[in-house]
């Protein structure tokens, strides 16, 4: 698994939990000046996830004031970019003169090597930190200097994209290991420069291996948001952006090396996206209702026979057997 560290301010004592909250985030983020109405009695929890050279932080946390000030950039600077997606609660930032406010499903980014002032409201905070190297970023700085103090949106586009991202690695950390760490760390940086230029609508500036790998994440991601449409096939999904089949092709075969799934064609992409969303669904005590023929056609196999050879062919078994092995075993046993 992806190293990880955990912290809860209910295993403290009461008067210690504010002091090792500080600590936290001066060795996760940069050092810092943190200020809060209720530090006598602070709640936080915090998973920091190491992916490669950066790292990622859900976190819950108390009404609180982050500032980072000239003198403790003198004192220390890690050289790396900050973005903090929200999902509950709001927060405030100001870089001197200039304050934005953030809603839910926005992103803001901080740069280290800057003074900032950031404050939330009383409601707790659920965000996902992540922490990247200048230099693992694949966009120029002046690029980034742009898009600080400007919300950006979760909601859609390759925000969404990336927020994706972010869920699956906190979700699934344990299943990954260190040795993964590197070529996520790529595939995060790659992403947010592709939410940077995006907002900038100056996709030129990104590197075209970065471009490259982009498109291939987007693509990746339109198949899983429509495995459900049986219509859904490597020409289709080349029309919907605007490429043609053989760069398609090309795109994931030179994944190669790069990928967990590399060097998949597409329709083996898209026939295994299916059949894992088959073999879930199988599985699920919740839908042990839903006929076999039912649960392929949510999964985009409008013909059961298809299904059943497919899936015999990935599972050894067909799915109704896959079923009656999984209730034997208690439910959800097959992965």
């Amino acid at each position: 698994m992806l190293n990880e560290t955990v912290f809860r301010s209910g295993d403290l004592p009461v008067g210690d939990r504010f002091d090792a909250w500080r600590e936290v985030m001066d060795s996760t983020h940069a050092p810092m000046r943190l200020e809060s109405p209720r530090a006598g009695d602070f709640h936080a929890h915090v998973r920091v996830i190491e992916v490669g050279a950066a790292v990622i932080w859900p976190a819950t946390f108390e009404q609180l004031v982050f500032l980072r000030t000239p003198r403790l950039i003198r004192r220390s600077d890690p050289e790396v970019y900050h973005l903090s997606l929200l999902l509950e609660g709001e927060a405030g930032v100001s870089w001197g003169r200039r304050e934005t406010s953030y809603a839910v499903q926005d992103y803001h980014v901080n740069d280290s090597s800057r003074p900032y002032r950031i404050w939330t409201g009383e409601q707790a905070i659920a965000s996902v930190g992540v922490e990247i190297p200048k230099a693992l970023l694949p966009l120029p700085s002046s690029h980034v200097d742009e898009v600080l103090g400007r919300p950006l949106t979760a909601r859609s586009g390759p925000g969404a994209l990336l927020a994706g991202f972010l869920k699956q690695l906190c979700d699934d950390a344990e299943t990954f290991r260190p040795a993964d760490g590197p070529r996520l760390a790529t595939t995060l940086a790659d992403l947010v420069a592709l939410l940077f230029a995006h907002s900038l609508e100056d996709e030129r500036a990104l590197e075209p291996e970065t471009r490259t790998r982009a498109l291939t994440l987007r693509i990746k991601d339109h198949i899983q948001r429509n495995l459900h449409d049986p219509d859904l096939t490597p020409t289709t999904v080349a029309e919907a952006h605007h490429i043609s089949r053989g760069y398609l092709h090309r795109l994931f075969r030179d994944a190669v090396g790069r990928d967990a799934d590399a060097g998949e064609t597409v329709a083996a992409h898209i026939r295994r996206r299916r059949l894992e969303g088959a073999a879930r669904d199988l599985t699920d005590p919740g839908l042990s209702a839903a006929p076999v023929h039912v649960v392929a056609a949510r999964w985009g196999f409008p013909r059961a026979a298809e299904f059943t050879r497919a899936f015999r062919t990935a599972y050894g078994v067909p799915p109704g057997e896959y079923r009656r092995q999984a209730v034997a075993a208690g439910g959800g046993a097959h992965r």
